[in-house]
């Protein structure tokens, strides 16, 4: 276990170095000039600002269930309670995604992009850090959780702070992503989950591929058909891959030989 997961922590390192090393990439400015940019309302780019609906409804129903495995005395949901700190992080910065990505597509700049980023990154890490506690155990989760989110918000920021000096800088951002996505996918293969519903994570995690795939044929989906761009779709995907999430917590259950270690741990 020890050799694989030094792995993980080789893979972020080898990423910051590789990004260290490359040339800048800023941001570029294309990237805010969306196909789909109709206005209804009185909303500019209506559709990629009210698709961010399923990320508020889905947060909020994440904490909602949250809370409820909070005050039932019996749950089996989580073998202990202070294993849902990651899936509260999550589900919070989901609400957060709400917010600034309607923020962003309502005037698309470098400036507005950013707070669309950050709570992304945040949910990003956060998955990262309920697959290591799944996985590999609660208290390294939970301790590596403020690291990750540390690692991830500075990723984010220093893109920023690159921007406003004038010479954007995207590659730490981009490793974070890519490093924090294979780091989930290996912990998945690598070790098992703790709970019925692991496989869960390769849909999730593919629902966010294909998010992100539609967000590159952002023009060729707009174009078939004229009613959706592929950001909309890109929202859409994102948020069932949310919703995914909320649905493997609600349908999963400790499996019986984690079961009784913990029983075991717990009354020694």
């Amino acid at each position: 276990m020890k050799t694989k997961f030094c792995i993980l922590i080789l893979l972020f390192i080898m990423g910051f170095l590789v990004a260290a090393m490359l040339p800048p990439i800023p941001q570029p400015l294309s990237y805010h000039e969306f196909i789909d940019q109709r206005s209804f309302l009185g909303i500019p780019n209506f559709l990629n600002v009210v698709s961010n609906l399923a990320f508020l409804f889905v947060g909020v129903a994440g904490l909602v269930f949250l809370r409820r495995m909070q005050v039932l005395l019996v749950q089996k949901t989580f073998s202990a309670f202070s294993e849902c700190w990651p899936y509260v992080t999550i589900f919070l910065s989901i609400i957060l995604v709400s917010m600034g990505s309607a923020y962003y597509h309502w005037q698309p700049d470098n400036h507005t992009l950013f707070w669309d980023r950050f709570p992304i990154t945040i949910a990003i890490m956060g998955l990262l850090a309920a697959t290591m506690t799944e996985r590999i155990g609660v208290k390294q989760g939970l301790r590596w959780l403020p690291v990750l989110l540390i690692m991830g918000v500075a990723s984010v920021t220093y893109w920023y702070w690159s921007e406003l000096q004038g010479a954007g800088n995207l590659n730490f951002y981009i490793v974070v992503q890519i490093c924090s996505i294979l780091s989930i996918i290996l912990l998945a293969i690598w070790f098992p989950s703790h709970y019925t519903r692991g496989r869960d994570i390769y849909v999730i995690i593919s629902l966010y591929g294909l998010a992100k795939l539609a967000e590159i044929l952002d023009e060729e989906t707009y174009h078939f058909g004229q009613m959706i761009s592929g950001h909309t779709l890109k929202h859409l995907l994102a948020g069932f891959a949310a919703y995914w999430i909320l649905r493997m917590l609600k349908k999963r259950r400790l499996l019986e030989r984690f079961n009784q270690a913990y029983q075991i741990r717990k009354y020694n």
